[in-house]
């Protein structure tokens, strides 16, 4: 396996809190319906358009007003209050130290998946970081890893040696789309339920586990 594609919430880092309370002030800021506390664990991951029209009630040409409220939370102190799973920066070095490429693939905007990646000190770990832009073009993850198959050069030959690790259904069902494998990791949001009923190829219950997977292929 030579290119590795890592989503980002709930994969590289613990996200909930800052995107929790960011879904929250949304919510109270706009008068949507505040959903209870393990619907709300479902914002961690999916793109917030979906996630907003789906339990809370937001008619979809209100989403970006939504959003735009998410954001100003999220920018000032959401993004930050967030913490890297324990195991992930060494297993990001021992991947690149054996020669494969890893890249970022996060339907959360670019623009701030690379102040994480940088807050955190390891953005240096990784060869490219991929996201979705402010306006969504790119929020559907399979048009995303498409993307990034393209702009990176891998062609049609190279996507056997691709692979998407995620923590939820849509990374799952992206990597269906963009025609390349998947690993599902059940230390994030998702459960095996979501994961093997999406479809993923290979399920990583932990981060060493998952090191396990990488490593030998």
């Amino acid at each position: 396996m030579k290119y590795v594609f890592f989503d980002l919430d709930g994969t590289v880092t613990d996200s909930a809190p800052g995107i929790l309370n960011s879904v929250r002030y949304a919510i109270k800021k706009t008068g949507a319906m505040m959903p209870d506390d393990e619907t709300l664990l479902k914002f961690v991951g999916p793109p917030l358009s979906d996630s907003f029209v789906r339990y809370c009630g937001v008619a979809p040409e209100k989403t970006p007003e939504v959003i735009a409220c998410f954001r100003e939370y999220f920018t000032v102190k959401g993004m930050y209050e967030n913490s890297l799973y324990p195991g992930i920066r060494e297993l990001l070095e021992k991947l690149r130290c054996s020669g494969k490429k890893v890249i970022l693939a996060t339907s959360k905007p670019q623009v701030f998946s690379e102040k994480i990646l940088t807050h955190f000190g390891v953005r240096e770990l990784f060869d490219g970081v991929y996201g979705d832009t402010l306006d969504g073009r790119f929020h559907d993850k399979g048009a995303l890893l498409r993307e990034i198959i393209s702009r990176e050069g891998i062609g049609e030959e190279g996507k056997r040696d691709c692979v998407m690790v995620g923590d939820r259904k849509n990374d799952v069902e992206g990597a269906k789309a963009a025609g390349i494998r998947s690993i599902g990791v059940l230390y994030g949001y998702g459960d095996l339920a979501e994961l093997t009923g999406a479809g993923a190829d290979i399920i990583a219950g932990s981060v060493e586990e998952l090191e396990a997977i990488l490593t030998r292929q």
